[in-house]
C-alpha cells in the first residue's frame, strides 16, 4: 500500500473514532444540556479495558509493563467490555455527580474529575502501566484474517465506519423517541419539565451512562488501531476539540456533528502538517490549536448555532390530523 493510502485510511479511522465522541457529546450536551468536559476520561478507561483484556495476563513488577485484568478475550468480547467500562465509570461518576447540582458545578466536577485520574492513572504504575503506558495491543478482529490493523488499515477503516453508522442510527432514534422529546425538555426548561412528571435526575444519569458507553466503545476502537496508549494521549484539551466541533457543525443535529467533525479534527488538524515550517521549530504544528480556538470564537460570534442549526421539533398527537390534511366532510343530518 501506498503511504497516501495509509494516510487517507489512517485519517478515516480518526474520523470515525471522533464521530463516536461527537455523537455521545451531542446527545449529553446538545439533547440533554449535560456538560461533560471529563468526556475524555470515559474514552481512556475503554481504551485502557479493551487493552488489557486482549493483552493477556500481566507478569507483575518483573515484566516491562504492569497492569490489572490481563485477560486473553475473543472478538468482539474485547469491544463489549470497553464499552461496559465506559458505562460502568459513567454510572459510578453521574451518581456523584448529577445530583442536585447546577450544570455549571457539573461541568466544573467533571472537568476535576478528569484532572484527578489523569494523575491518578500516571503515578499509579499496577494500574495501567503508568506514565508509559501500554504497547502491543493486538487487534482481535485480524486473528481472522491473519493481518493487523496496521497491515490492512482498510479493512479496520470499514469495520469502524460499520460501527459509526450502526451507533449513529441507533442514537437518531433514540433522540427521535419520547426519550428524547424528553431530554429536550429537560435541556430547555428544567422548572417545567420537572412539573409535567420528568425525573430530571434519572434523565440526566441515563444520558450520561449511554455517552459513557459510546466513549468506551471509541477508546477500544481506537486502541486496538494504533496498538498502544498511555496518559499522554488523553489530556482534557482533546474534550474540547469535540465541543468544537459539535458548535462549529451544529449543537442538536447529528449532520451537524457530521460536517463538524469533518471540520475540526480532520481538516482544520491536518492542515497545518502541510503548511512550510516557518518561525521557530514547532510554531507551525501549534498552529492547530490557534484555528481551534479561532474556529470556537468566529462560531460563537456569527453563527451561534452552528453551520446546521438544530431543526424545530414538531409533534403530532396521537389522532390529531397532519397539517395540510383535508378535514372530513360532516355526515349528512
Amino acid at each position: 500500500m501506498s503511504a497516501w493510502g495509509f494516510y487517507v485510511a489512517t485519517l478515516l479511522i480518526y474520523f470515525a473514532v471522533d464521530l463516536l465522541s461527537g455523537i455521545a457529546l451531542n446527545l449529553q450536551f446538545g439533547y440533554a444540556g449535560v456538560v461533560n468536559f471529563g468526556y475524555i476520561v470515559f474514552q481512556a478507561v475503554g481504551a485502557y479495558v479493551a487493552a488489557v483484556v486482549t493483552l493477556g495476563p500481566s507478569l507483575g513488577a518483573g515484566s516491562y509493563q504492569q497492569y490489572i485484568l490481563g485477560a486473553h478475550l475473543p472478538f468482539p468480547l474485547d469491544l463489549l467490555a470497553a464499552t461496559a467500562a465506559g458505562a460502568l465509570l459513567s454510572l459510578l461518576v453521574g451518581l456523584f455527580s448529577l445530583r442536585r447540582m447546577r450544570r455549571d458545578y457539573q461541568a466544573a466536577v467533571l472537568l476535576i474529575v478528569s484532572l484527578i485520574a489523569l494523575q491518578v492513572v500516571s503515578a499509579d504504575v499496577p494500574l495501567f502501566n503508568g506514565s508509559n503506558g501500554l504497547t502491543g495491543v493486538g487487534w482481535p478482529l485480524g486473528q481472522l484474517f491473519g493481518v493487523t490493523a496496521t497491515q490492512s488499515p482498510w479493512l479496520y477503516t470499514v469495520w469502524s465506519l460499520v460501527v459509526v453508522a450502526v451507533v449513529f442510527v441507533g442514537v437518531s432514534w433514540l433522540s427521535r423517541s419520547p426519550w428524547g422529546r424528553s431530554l429536550r425538555a429537560m435541556r430547555d426548561n428544567q422548572g417545567a419539565a420537572s412539573a409535567m412528571g420528568l425525573n430530571i435526575t434519572s434523565l440526566r444519569l441515563q444520558v450520561f451512562v449511554i455517552g459513557g458507553a459510546i466513549a468506551g466503545l471509541s477508546g477500544g476502537l481506537l486502541v486496538e488501531y494504533i496498538g498502544a496508549w498511555s496518559p499522554g494521549a488523553w489530556g482534557y484539551a482533546e474534550t474540547f476539540v469535540i465541543f468544537t466541533a459539535i458548535f462549529v457543525g451544529g449543537v442538536g443535529n447529528y449532520r451537524g456533528v457530521v460536517l463538524g467533525v469533518l471540520l475540526v479534527p480532520v481538516i482544520f488538524l491536518e492542515i497545518p502538517r502541510f503548511l512550510p515550517a516557518i518561525g521557530y521549530p514547532g510554531l507551525t504544528a501549534s498552529l492547530e490549536w490557534v484555528v481551534i480556538g479561532l474556529a470556537w470564537m468566529l462560531c460563537i460570534f456569527f453563527r451561534p448555532r452552528g453551520i446546521l442549526p438544530e431543526r424545530r421539533l414538531h409533534v403530532t398527537p396521537p389522532g390529531a390530523l397532519e397539517p395540510g390534511a383535508l378535514q372530513p366532510e360532516a355526515a349528512p343530518r
